[in-house]
């Protein structure tokens, strides 16, 4: 996994998300242990989940970064 680690993400902050060639903007708005997130897109206001996103998997290109 190329780019920052789950353990790196923190609510509050926006980041994008690529899987699969298909590319989330996002901030986080909650923490949900173990290891999934509430999610608000940065671009429609839709709230998801963290796992709706990896779902299918991780492809080879799954990486999460800032947005800035």
């Amino acid at each position: 996994m190329a780019g920052i680690s789950y353990s790196s993400l923190r609510a509050g902050h926006k980041y994008w998300l690529v899987n699969y060639g298909e590319r989330y903007e996002f901030e986080i708005l909650e923490v949900l242990p173990p290891e999934d997130f509430k999610l608000k897109d940065v671009n429609t206001l839709e709230h998801y989940f963290m796992s709706d996103l990896t779902r299918y998997g991780r492809g080879d290109d799954f990486e999460i970064r800032d947005l800035s």
